[in-house]
């Protein structure tokens, strides 16, 4: 058992190896990332190691909302009750499930507001968080359906938690006034290396100054918004994720990029060394979000803080309906030097009137994106 950790990295390093070869012997990060999180069986999401947990003691490398507190999901479930009502749709579908955590808390408050869709479907690229999730799911199991893909057409409300910052980016790097990409080569030792390319990307916005300034692009994560425009017909969707606009995530004094690493309840700055062990992750550009939005026919119905959101969904009663202890931790929901500031809502619509929707009531950052 103890030599599993350097044999499943040894096996992704073989594989992520084979592909800068094959790529000519430079691999655009985005490229590494995605051979990183999502590689079947050896990358982070698709193998069988602990991810989630409050206590790095289970083996887990972060928390969620979800996990914090049941209160994330029941309040969540307001918010989608009123979409399913407005978009008169039937069905939820959730990306990135984890461990069924929100979706229970989901379909627990739905089940007691007398809203129960007629199918929740998740999507996850993990086999063994979709073990867990049919286990503590069961009670809803008539309901559940596992997706690999999206269908051509689909009339729904779409959650996602966490799941924008794990679309793989790519790294620009700003180097004595001149542009390049940052990608992973092989060094003479075999060890997996840095090396920057000059490039034509650039980031959606000038950065002031001369200094060096490394930074992330999304296209990925927003061609996946574009994607569900393309196939959402009716309904709704709402992304929770930690990030800023545009103006605060290209700010000149940003200059180390927002990509970090999460391993054991630690972050780090090193996505080559540990692979197919840690988290990789980078902070969501929620302005390129709204736009790909609204280039795929999405309107944006909000864009909030956490904390905001919650409360416009009844986070006070609930608070004062629990014990000490529990309504500690769900403050933690909405704390600024907790998860109440950096996190975001997105909330947006597809093929339905737009409304004034709950959960952007009051403190809507739309005009800042």
């Amino acid at each position: 058992m103890t030599n599993k950790p350097s044999s499943l990295t040894s096996a992704l390093q073989t594989r992520v190896a084979q592909e800068i070869a094959l790529a000519g012997g430079w691999l655009g990060f985005d490229r590494f990332m995605a051979l990183a999180l999502y590689e079947p069986g050896l990358g982070y999401y698709a193998n069988e190691t602990a991810k989630f947990g409050a206590m790095p003691a289970t083996g887990s490398d972060f928390v969620t909302a979800p996990e914090i507190s049941p209160v994330f999901g029941q309040l969540l479930a307001a918010q989608v009750a009123e979409a399913l009502d407005k978009t008169a749709t039937r069905e939820i579908w959730e990306f990135g499930a984890g461990t069924g955590a929100l979706a229970l808390q989901i379909l627990d408050e739905l089940a007691a507001l007398g809203a129960l869709p007629e199918r929740y479907t998740i999507v996850d690229v993990s086999g063994t968080l979709r073990a867990r999730q049919k286990l503590r799911l069961t009670p809803y199991e008539h309901l559940l359906h596992w997706a690999d893909a999206l269908p051509s057409s689909l009339e729904a409300v779409l959650v996602g938690n966490e799941v924008l910052d794990a679309m793989p980016v790519q790294l620009l790097q700003r180097t004595s006034g001149i542009w390049h990409e940052r990608g992973v080569v092989l060094a003479p030792d075999g060890a997996l290396a840095w090396e920057d390319r000059p490039t034509e990307a650039r980031p959606p916005m000038e950065i002031e100054g001369g200094h060096d300034y490394l930074t992330e692009i999304h296209a990925q994560g927003e061609a996946f918004i574009r994607t569900l425009g393309e196939t959402l017909t009716r309904g709704a969707a709402f992304f929770i994720d930690y990030g800023f606009g545009e103006s605060e995530y290209y700010h000149p004094q940003r200059h180390m990029g927002t990509l970090v690493c999460h391993r054991l309840h630690q972050v780090d700055s090193d996505p080559l060394a540990d692979l197919g062990l840690k988290d990789i992750t980078a902070h969501v550009n929620f302005t390129g979000t709204a736009v790909a939005a609204q280039d795929a026919g999405f309107e944006v119905l909000g864009y909030t803080s956490q904390a905001h959101f919650l409360i416009n969904c009844g986070l006070a009663a609930k608070l004062d309906a629990l014990k000490l202890q529990q309504r500690s931790m769900a403050a933690k929901l909405m704390m600024e030097h907790e998860m109440g500031e950096l996190f975001k809502v997105i909330g947006l619509s597809r093929g339905v009137e737009p409304w004034a929707a709950l959960g952007f009531s009051n403190g809507d950052r739309s005009h800042r994106l």
